[in-house]
């Protein structure tokens, strides 16, 4: 199983990540980010299997450690 980290006070709400996933681990939550928006949030259903396509589409580079 493999997890991310992503980080709140990077996060932009671009949601590109959300859409990147493929086995989509990713939603928009309930915090609210630097821009006012929602930042995104990893769903933790153990269906992660570590692509980073998430990590390699951030602009801000505010997603880290995919780990399996």
């Amino acid at each position: 199983m493999a997890y991310i980290t992503i980080d709140e006070k990077k996060c932009k709400s671009c949601y590109l990540c959300i859409n990147a996933c493929p086995k989509k681990t990713i939603k928009v939550g309930e915090k609210t980010g630097k821009t006012g928006e929602k930042v995104a949030e990893f769903v933790d259903s153990g269906q992660c299997i570590g692509c980073k396509s998430c990590a390699l589409v951030c602009p801000d580079l505010a997603i880290t450690g995919v780990y399996r």
